[in-house]
């Protein structure tokens, strides 16, 4: 039996929008009427914890009512043939629910909760609400388990060392703006295919040959199944 090949899916806020999950990047910089850095940074948290609790709070509820689609279930069948490692930047659990067992959150996950005093402290939630007086075990506040802007991000060397072994990496749902997550891109070996889903794509400019699908998410992923066949 040969060894199969390896694909590296690094996908992005596109790809959950199609499952009624919204986007700050596509409004202008907000995020459900609130400036990003009011929500998603130290300093918004030092700010207004309650706001900043309260608004994870609402993503995690809304999270509830979602479910994966086409797209998020394809990539989970593609394992059936594929050695698939999913690098994701959104922090819902879409991924896992449709199937996909090797999923890396680059910005955190939306479901866990992590000690404000020892970031290694991580818990899972099987509620949708944080309430002030939560705490960890070394008795301090759990604040939500993302990485905010000004954070290092701590999955990023397993990323990268993914994307360096990736026969085919497959960019989906992501403008490839956000800064380091589209950085890894420059990690793909020379000999791989590399394949770019999102409609906006002719604006991106790599310094590789890509395969451009120019469509969403769950029509993107049918193409690029096809090409798979056809071309690989």
């Amino acid at each position: 039996m040969s060894k199969k090949k390896h694909l590296v899916v690094l996908s992005g806020a596109g790809i959950s929008a199609e499952s009624g999950i919204k986007t700050f990047r596509d409004s202008g910089g907000l995020w459900e009427g609130h400036d990003v850095m009011e929500v998603a940074s130290p300093e918004g948290w030092r700010r207004n914890r309650t706001l900043v609790q309260d608004f994870y709070n609402q993503r995690r509820k809304q999270l509830l009512e979602c479910e994966p689609n086409l797209a998020h279930l394809t990539l989970a069948k593609l394992e059936e043939e594929y050695d698939v490692s999913i690098i994701t930047q959104n922090v819902d659990d879409l991924h896992e629910r449709a199937g996909s067992t090797k999923v890396i959150h680059l910005h955190g996950e939306l479901r866990k909760a992590q000690s404000t005093l020892d970031p290694t402290l991580v818990y899972d939630l099987d509620h949708w609400e944080i309430k002030e007086g939560d705490k960890c075990e070394r008795g301090s506040q759990l604040r939500p388990f993302i990485v905010w802007f000004g954070e290092q991000v701590p999955m990023m060397d397993l990323a990268i060392e993914l994307v360096s072994t990736a026969d085919i990496l497959v960019v989906i749902g992501t403008s490839l703006q956000v800064y380091p997550a589209a950085g890894l891109v420059d990690f793909v070996p020379a000999s791989s295919k590399l394949f770019l889903i999102d409609p906006t794509s002719p604006g991106v400019r790599l310094n590789k040959k890509v395969v451009y699908i120019l469509e969403n998410a769950t029509s993107g992923i049918i193409t690029f199944g096809k090409m798979l066949k056809s071309e690989i």
